[in-house]
């Protein structure tokens, strides 16, 4: 275990301690043979204090996976509150399915199965979201945000994870995609005039990575 993990370890242990329902989550991603690429949980629990010092209600939160993220964001709204979570894959968003009912939030939350760019638009006409969480394919960040820009409302919070790549975001000539839409992500909310944005690098059990977040203005 490196410096990194071994604070992280630390960290987890000493201000969100033993949770069985997420463990559990963890467990049957694991079992199901996801991708081991939740948010920590410090993370997690970054994202649900977020959401309720925003105070937040309805939350969006494009790219599910096994529901880790989600359950800490359905935690955060309260039995009155929802969650709309975008899934692109049907095994994920069974699992997800599944976690969030044993972790006894399954109720709020509404999973929506298929490309994201392709059922963001049926949520038009609802109520705004006052939290984004986009944790999806990173070439598609840009035109996740600016749906979070038209679902959302001056005061609501968008979240961008992973927009540092182990420092590759730095790198205008490098041909990944992903870095491409980090970099794009990041130029949007610094010129787009709706949004007051800043970014955060993260080290940790994750590698060394970060999150944009930005506030709608107007």
């Amino acid at each position: 275990m490196d410096d990194w993990e071994r604070t992280d370890a630390y960290l987890t242990d000493t201000l969100i301690g033993a949770d069985p329902q997420l463990e559990d989550a963890l467990a049957a991603n694991a079992a199901a043979g996801l991708p081991p690429i939740d948010v920590a949980p410090v993370q997690g629990k970054f994202l649900h204090l977020l959401a309720r010092i925003r105070g937040a209600q309805r939350i969006l939160e494009i790219g599910t996976l096994g529901g880790y993220s989600t359950i800490w964001l359905a935690r955060a709204v309260g039995d009155d509150g929802r969650v709309v979570t975008l899934e692109y894959e049907p095994r994920h968003a069974e699992v997800a399915r599944a976690n969030l009912d044993r972790a006894g939030v399954g109720e709020r939350v509404d999973i929506r199965v298929g490309a994201a760019l392709d059922t963001l638009p049926s949520l038009e006409g609802g109520a705004p979201f006052d939290l984004v969480f986009v944790d999806a394919d990173k070439e598609n960040n840009p035109h996740y945000v600016r749906w979070a820009l038209r679902l959302g409302r001056p005061g609501t919070v968008i979240v961008v994870d992973n927009v540092i790549r182990g420092g590759s975001v730095t790198n205008a000539d490098l041909d990944d995609q992903r870095v491409r839409g980090a970099r794009e992500v990041l130029e949007l909310m610094a010129t787009d005039p709706r949004l007051d944005a800043t970014a955060l690098q993260t080290v940790g059990a994750k590698g060394w990575d970060g999150f944009a977040i930005a506030v709608v203005t107007d």
